[in-house]
């Protein structure tokens, strides 16, 4: 009897996914070791990747690069399956969903600037949820939520101005859908 052999096939589709998930989870890297004054306030960097994907290769690029990151950065971090991967993936999740949906609204008035801030708040949104339900089960939890959305309108703008920055100096061939 001799063992069958599967072939997976890698196109260049798949590796590009893979370059701009690495990426993501440098920048993941760099996210968490910056020293903050208060947990789970990040600048989230690997969104900037996230948000020229979808830029550029439209919203399934960016989900499996969103997840890739989840993945292999709460893995390279040790924290794989800790509550800091369960926040930082319904926090993905969450975001990921708003773009989804940011798909329908008008492209001429909508573009990286808002995605980031759409996003921004939907990552801490859903942590919020999370947290309340699963960790700290008591709404003085939400007293800490005016802090999250000033850090999630500041670091939003910022990257999706460093979105919009890198998709004019970096531009490339048409993308494959258009809109998130």
């Amino acid at each position: 009897m001799t063992p069958s052999v599967t072939e997976l096939k890698v196109g260049a589709d798949d590796v590009r996914i893979a370059r701009l998930a690495a990426a993501a989870v440098g920048l993941s890297l760099v996210d968490a070791a910056i020293p903050m004054p208060l947990p789970g306030v990040k600048p989230g960097l690997a969104n900037i990747v996230t948000l020229m994907v979808l830029a550029r290769y439209g919203w399934s690029a960016a989900a499996w690069v969103s997840g890739l990151r989840v993945v292999a950065g709460s893995l390279l971090l040790g924290q794989f399956l800790a509550p800091g991967f369960f926040l930082s993936l319904t926090g993905a999740i969450t975001s990921l969903a708003v773009l989804a949906l940011a798909r329908w609204l008008p492209g001429r008035l909508f573009g990286p600037v808002s995605w980031s801030l759409l996003a921004s708040f939907a990552h801490i949104a859903g942590q919020l949820a999370l947290a309340r339900v699963w960790l700290i089960p008591h709404d003085g939890l939400f007293r800490l939520a005016p802090v999250f959305a000033l850090a999630a309108l500041v670091f939003g703008i910022i990257n999706g101005l460093v979105v919009c920055r890198l998709l004019q100096e970096f531009p490339e061939e048409a993308s494959h859908e258009s809109r998130p």
